[in-house]
C-alpha cells in the first residue's frame, strides 16, 4: 500500500495564531485537540507534513534558531500526544519577494510531492486561509479549510468557498480518517 499523507498548515490549524507574529516557543500554544488530531492521522496510517508561511524570518521578528526551537516544541507536544510530525516546510519569504514557495504559489506543496514521488490529487491540505485553499487548489491537492486562527475571517470574506470546512484540526482529522 502506498503511504498516505496529510498536509498542515501550522499557525491557525495547529497552534493558535497572532497578528504580531508567534516569535518565541513561549507564543506557540497548541490550538485544544490539534495535537490529538496529528495522532488521530498518524494512527490511521497517515503521514502529517507541516506547509507553513514564516515571513517573520524575513521581517526579522525571528532568526532560524528561534523557529528551530518554536518546532522543537511542536514536535516534542506532539509525540507526548502520541502524534509525529514527518517533516516542515518553511517559505522564510515576505510577501514582495516574489517566490514561488509562499503560500497562495504552490511551490512548498510541489516541493513534497516531488520529494516523496506523490501526486497530490489524494492528499489533503488543511489551512485557515484563503492562502492555503489557493496553494492546495494551484498543486492539485484537496482544500479544507479550519474555522481556527484566521478560519472564520476566510469564511467571512469568502462566503463562496465551496470545500470542506471543519471547527477545528480535530473535526478535519475525524472526517479523513472516516474516508479511508
Amino acid at each position: 500500500m502506498s503511504q498516505s499523507y496529510v498536509l498542515l498548515d501550522r499557525d491557525g490549524v495547529i497552534n493558535y495564531d497572532s497578528d504580531d507574529y508567534i516569535k518565541t516557543p513561549d507564543e506557540w500554544i497548541p490550538i485544544p485537540g490539534s495535537l490529538e488530531a496529528i495522532a488521530l492521522l498518524n494512527n490511521h496510517g497517515y503521514k502529517v507534513v507541516v506547509i507553513t508561511n514564516q515571513s517573520g524570518l524575513s521581517r526579522g521578528f525571528y532568526n532560524e534558531i528561534t523557529l528551530a526551537e518554536i518546532h522543537k516544541k511542536m514536535f516534542d507536544l506532539s509525540k507526548a500526544k502520541g502524534g509525529n510530525i514527518e517533516k516542515i516546510y518553511i517559505c522564510p519569504h515576505g510577501p514582495d519577494d516574489n517566490c514561488q514557495c509562499r503560500k497562495p504559489n504552490p511551490g512548498m506543496l510541489t516541493d513534497f510531492a516531488k520529494e516523496n514521488n506523490k501526486s497530490l490529487t489524494d492528499i489533503y491540505f488543511i489551512g485557515d486561509k484563503l492562502a492555503d485553499i489557493q496553494a492546495a487548489i494551484a498543486a492539485g491537492a484537496n482544500p479544507i479549510l479550519v474555522k481556527t486562527g484566521k478560519g472564520q475571517r476566510t469564511i467571512k470574506n469568502n462566503p463562496d468557498i465551496n470545500y470542506p470546512i471543519f471547527e477545528n484540526l480535530y473535526d478535519a482529522a475525524k472526517f479523513i480518517v472516516s474516508e479511508k
